[in-house]
């Protein structure tokens, strides 16, 4: 599985990196043919306390599942995020296990 981190217009911390990896690194544990993980990380007006966007993308044979976050962190927005694409991951698991 490849991780790819984009940073718009910033750079990423190494502390922000490496909590992306380690946490994407453990979708695994509910599909295993993920292909890779984009994540673009991108700040929207920064006079506003809300103001961090996250977008995941995760890459699967013949299906991709995508979220989105705005939050005060770019860690709480990534969380989300992620928990946002486990929850459509076991959806698409649960609707293949039933046919």
């Amino acid at each position: 599985m490849k991780i790819n981190i984009q940073a718009i217009n910033f750079d990423a911390g190494e502390r922000l990196q490496e909590h992306i990896t380690k946490k994407a690194n453990k979708l695994t544990r509910f599909f295993d043919d993920i292909i890779d993980v984009e994540v673009h990380l991108k700040v929207v007006k920064p006079e506003t306390a809300l103001n961090k966007e996250v977008q995941v993308k995760v890459s699967a044979p013949n299906i991709d599942f995508f979220a989105s976050k705005v939050c005060d962190t770019f860690e709480e927005a990534f969380d989300l995020s992620l928990e946002a694409v486990e929850r459509q991951i076991k959806k698409h698991k649960e609707k293949i296990c039933s046919k």
